[in-house]
């Protein structure tokens, strides 16, 4: 295993550990068959995602591997994605409360429905890697960079946060918790504050990316945003 595999297998692991803490420290048990479940799917569906890049797609694995706030070159994304990182585990933190507290009642089919929302928002993401080599984890413009206007990108503009959003609503009901449906506004706001704020560095530096803003007109979901 070369260094670049080596630095994406770790970030995995370490996103999983993470991940392990903020669920099941705050439920005080690991008697919480609904977070296996979804750390499961979750581990096998970005494992077999970075499998792909490592042996499809290497040059967008790099990409992917420089993420958070400290790799972003704009101080507004260096902003957005520290807020997103605190905003993106609350969505674990307030189910792992609520199982704690059994703040919450959900049946198991709306707990079967989030898993299968969280495979098809990574799914979703999965397509998106296929159709742009270029879909990197910092607002950037590489050279050779084209505008993508195939595949997903026909039908929205971002479909990585498309996919990113079916995940995150996916994600509280897979682990029986209502309330946390809640703690999906702060990284929904991230996420859009992100892709606004993306448009206009790509429409500044990515040569046709204007044109294709006003070809497609939807930003996450077709006739709605």
């Amino acid at each position: 295993m070369n260094t670049l595999d080596t630095k994406a297998s770790l970030g995995l692991a370490s996103l999983i550990v993470v991940m392990v803490l903020v669920l099941f420290v705050p439920a005080w048990t690991f008697r919480y068959w609904q977070a296996w479940v979804y750390l499961a799917l979750f581990a096998v569906s970005v494992g077999a995602i970075t499998v792909y890049l490592m042996r499809n797609d290497r040059a967008l694995l790099e990409r992917r591997t420089s993420a958070g706030p400290g790799a972003e070159k704009e101080n507004t994304q260096k902003a957005i994605q520290s807020f997103a990182q605190f905003a993106f585990l609350a969505v674990f933190l307030v189910p792992a409360l609520d199982h704690r507290f059994m703040w919450s009642d959900v049946p198991i089919y709306a707990e079967i429905a989030g898993d299968v929302l969280v495979v098809l928002g990574l799914y979703t993401v999965f397509r998106v890697f296929k159709e742009n080599t270029f879909t990197s984890a910092t607002i950037e413009v590489d050279k050779g960079q084209k505008v993508i206007s195939s595949g997903p990108y026909a039908l929205v503009r971002h479909p990585m946060y498309s996919g990113a959003f079916v995940m995150l609503i996916g994600t509280p009901m897979a682990l029986g918790s209502w309330w946390g449906l809640l703690a999906l506004i702060p990284i929904a706001a991230a996420i859009i504050w992100r892709l606004f704020d993306e448009e206009k560095f790509l429409a500044k530096h990515l040569v046709g990316y204007a044109d294709y803003c006003t070809k497609v007109r939807w930003r996450l979901m077709p006739g709605v945003f």
